[in-house]
């Protein structure tokens, strides 16, 4: 069978998890250190901190990295930065990079710092956890704790009745990376995944993260996908829990974006042979700005149709030139309606208005 699933993305899947449950990661995979926190104080987010120290990482090596504030249970320093780093593959400089995020937190922030890392690669031996340099007399040393992802394959059972979510999370990347990029073997893993989200009973918050997760995570080609979705609108149903608005959106996200792309490409021919003819620049802003803006309604436009007809069936012509004529903003008022709706009717009869609208009324949609 060809490989033809999309590589796996596990950046905004693990950003996002951290930040929803930064708690139930500590208590995961860095227990004892989570036991010293006082979970009462609000641990505070320092990202953006974070992003001002420009330390290099290989390429598709570093999947995400935090700096969080947290206080202390214990007596002596009262709070603590705790920088965390997740690691998709090995990198001969991780523990190098770790040693100058530490020294270099500290030194601007003036408090003490914690290295916490979890090594999400596939290679069993790779367990880098001190950094030691030494020359002519000077040495330097610094260590940090590790947790390692593949030690939890062994015990998948395990992972699937833990009702904490990041077990689940830790199943979904080893299914992902066991996968290979099979689309047949990914989809089970994926739904089976989605099926375990309603059997831990979480709250509707926490399955709407974990399950935009899993689809950043577990990407599969259209085919196998257009299944996936059957299959949710059914676990809807069951559950009587609605999933297919955050679905929606991220189709919708992925259509605006490739529209995006075809808009910047069709304003800027657009806007240079008007500047050329003109001799003026504001032909080429003007294309790139018609460009875009038919670039994005097209894309929103044709994920809309998609999931239009996967609902309801084939669309008529009337619906169909109906899309093609929207702006953005009216399909995605179309697409907030398509959570709700339960016939076609129901979808279009939004009042905002995005486009001209005939005086005449048109053709029934049902």
């Amino acid at each position: 069978m060809p490989n033809t699933a999309q590589p796996a993305r596990y950046d905004l899947p693990w950003k996002a998890a951290l930040t929803h449950a930064f708690h139930p990661f500590m208590d995961f995979y860095f227990p004892d250190f989570s036991a010293h926190i006082d979970w009462t104080q609000r641990p505070r987010f320092r990202d953006k901190e974070l992003a001002g120290l420009v330390i290099g990482a290989a390429p598709n090596v570093m999947v995400a990295d935090k700096l969080v504030e947290v206080s202390m249970r214990d007596g002596g320093v009262e709070r603590i930065l705790v920088h965390i780093e997740i690691q998709a593959q090995r990198d001969a400089a991780l523990a190098r990079r770790v040693h100058d995020y530490n020294y270099h937190i500290g030194k601007t922030y003036g408090q003490s710092v914690a290295s916490l890392v979890l090594l999400a690669d596939t290679d069993p031996h790779w367990r880098p956890s001190h950094f030691h340099q030494q020359m002519l007399g000077t040495a330097r040393g610094f260590s940090f704790t590790i947790a390692k992802l593949i030690d939890f394959a062994a015990d998948t059972a395990a992972l699937e009745a833990l009702n904490n979510p990041f077990a689940w999370l830790t199943l979904a990347h080893l299914r992902t990376q066991q996968a290979h990029h099979d689309p047949a073997m990914l989809y089970a893993a994926k739904l089976h995944l989605t099926r375990l989200l309603f059997k831990h009973r979480w709250k509707r918050g926490r399955i709407i993260v974990l399950f935009n997760v899993i689809n950043w995570m577990m990407a599969l080609p259209e085919p196998h996908q257009r299944r996936y979705w059957q299959a949710v609108l059914r676990l809807e149903k069951e559950h009587e829990m609605k999933l297919l608005n955050p679905l929606e959106q991220m189709f919708l996200e992925d259509g605006i974006k490739k529209g995006l792309e075809i808009g910047v490409e069709r304003g800027m021919e657009k806007g240079m042979e008007q500047g050329l003819q003109k001799g003026r620049r504001e032909g080429l802003e003007q294309g790139l700005e018609r460009g875009l803006a038919r670039g994005r309604a097209e894309g929103a436009a044709t994920l809309l149709e998609r999931l239009l007809t996967q609902r309801y069936g084939p669309l008529s012509k009337t619906v169909r030139n109906r899309l093609a004529k929207a702006s953005v903003e009216q399909v995605e008022s179309w697409s907030d309606a398509l959570a709700a709706a339960q016939t076609l009717k129901q979808v279009f009869a939004t009042t905002q208005p995005a486009v001209k609208r005939p005086k005449k009324m048109p053709p029934s949609l049902n």
